[in-house]
């Protein structure tokens, strides 16, 4: 997917935990990391409003696009012909459905 996730870089410019970012969030650490991961298929603007505000951040800190190719890539980990980093099984509930 051509939109990357980089929640990982603000929790870790701000030294916060996933544990810690769900909780103020009010989403569960397991949808934190559906949508961390890039397996979400959506986020309610609700939810990415409120991690803006936790993480005192605009939308762009956390969501950027990127060509298809680059993005797969991304997404493995950047390595060439390792598998795809989830599926439609395992993606869960769209990270935002319990803010």
């Amino acid at each position: 997917m051509p939109i990357v996730v980089d929640i990982d870089v603000m929790l870790a410019k701000r030294k916060m935990s996933v544990g810690e970012l769900a909780y103020r969030v009010g989403i569960t650490p397991a949808n934190l990391a559906v949508l961390k991961n890039g397996r979400a298929k959506a986020v309610r603007f609700t939810t990415l409003a409120t991690l803006c505000e936790v993480l005192e951040c605009q939308p762009g800190d956390l969501l950027r696009w990127e060509p298809e190719n680059l993005a797969d890539r991304a997404a493995q980990g950047g390595h060439r012909g390792s598998p795809a980093a989830g599926t439609d099984a395992d993606a869960g509930a769209d990270a935002g459905a319990q803010a």
